[in-house]
C-alpha cells in the first residue's frame, strides 16, 4: 500500500512540476511579445515595467479616460469630470473612481517617461 501512495505522490509532483514549467515558459513568451508590441528595446521594456507596476496598460488607461491621444488638457478635463461623477458621496462608484484615478496615474507615468531632457533641465533651473 505504501508503494502505491509513494508512486501517486511522485507522479503528482511530476505533473505539477511540468505544469509549472509550462506556465513559466508561457509567461516568458507573453512578456517578450508584450515588449515587442510596446516598442521593443529599452523603451518597450520600460513600458512593460510601467504596465506591471500600475496594473494597466496605456491603452486601457486611454479607454477609461476616453482619450485617443495623450493631450494633457483633455486627459485632465476627462479625469476631473469622471472623478467627480463617480464620487461615492454623490452616489457614484468607488471602484470606478479608483479605476479613473489609476488610469490618470498610468498616463502621468507615460508623460514622465517621455519627457524630453530639455523640459527637465528648464524645471531644474526654475527651482
Amino acid at each position: 500500500m505504501a508503494k502505491y501512495i509513494a508512486q501517486i505522490i511522485v507522479l503528482g509532483t511530476q505533473i505539477v512540476g511540468r505544469a509549472f514549467a509550462r506556465a513559466l515558459k508561457q509567461e516568458y513568451a507573453a512578456s517578450q511579445e508584450a515588449a515587442k508590441r510596446a516598442g521593443g528595446g529599452m523603451e518597450g521594456q520600460n513600458r512593460v515595467t510601467a504596465n506591471l507596476k500600475m496594473g494597466m496598460t496605456l491603452e486601457e488607461a486611454q479607454q477609461i479616460l476616453n482619450v485617443s491621444k495623450l493631450d494633457r488638457e483633455l486627459v485632465q478635463k476627462n479625469y476631473d469630470h469622471l472623478f467627480q461623477v463617480n464620487d461615492k458621496s454623490k452616489g457614484g462608484s468607488f471602484y470606478l473612481q479608483s479605476k479613473v484615478f489609476r488610469a490618470k496615474e498610468r498616463i502621468d507615468q507615460e508623460y514622465k517617461a517621455n519627457k524630453p531632457p530639455e523640459e527637465e533641465q528648464i524645471k531644474a533651473e526654475q527651482k
